[in-house]
């Protein structure tokens, strides 16, 4: 499996290349959550947005399919005593109907092969007047650099499904029923778009 082949080079990579981004998505992602929120963290990978989160909700449980990226979660987040790391799929979540405060999946929605079916988990699972927050890189912004980016991570197994730029993803957000979902964007070498999508008071 390509994540946990490249998992210990993950954040060095992410860092030499795209550090500014990563270090403000993250950090950004990270001030939505409150300190009274119980947090589920999807495809937490090294835990980059896990520890930050961490600091400031009262729990998180975060999951990665990828052994070796859970492994470099942990080493990261060794300090915290609020995490729960466990092996999960953003596709079939095991977990009861609303309950989490906040549902984060970073880079990980162009990588799903059934968006409804990842959206409608991460809903079942979040709280009414919760918020699902996903944070997602823009490949398609610079067609140069994310076709080089994406093609060698493809080449090595990622399997991107979809290459966003903030119009195009805006539009998916939009065609899968989430048109108030509101964009923070994170400009840079690779940008990041940050969208948060609120479960309304009656949407069960």
């Amino acid at each position: 499996m390509f994540w946990n082949v490249f998992a210990g080079a993950y954040d060095f990579f992410e860092t030499l290349f795209n550090g500014k981004v990563y270090k403000e998505f993250s950090d950004k992602t990270a001030a939505m959550v409150n300190s009274s929120d119980e947090v589920l963290e999807c495809a937490c990978g090294t835990g980059v947005i896990t520890a930050k989160a961490a600091a400031r909700c009262k729990r998180i449980v975060a999951t990665d399919f990828a052994p070796k990226m859970l492994n470099e979660a942990r080493k990261k987040c060794s300090r915290f005593d609020n995490i729960t790391f466990e092996e999960g799929n953003i596709m079939d979540l095991k977990y009861e109907d609303e309950s989490f405060d906040k549902v984060i999946a970073g880079n990980v929605i162009h990588l799903v092969d059934d968006p409804d079916k990842a959206f409608s988990e991460m809903l079942r699972v979040l709280k009414p007047g919760g918020q699902i927050i996903l944070p997602t890189f823009l490949t398609a912004d610079n067609k140069l650099r994310g076709s080089v980016i994406v093609g060698l991570f493809n080449k090595m197994g990622a399997s991107f499904k979809v290459e966003f730029s903030l119009e195009s993803y805006t539009e998916f957000l939009k065609e899968h029923g989430f048109a108030d979902a509101k964009i923070t964007l994170v400009k840079g070498f690779m940008p990041n778009a940050i969208a948060v999508i609120s479960k309304k008071e009656d949407e069960v």
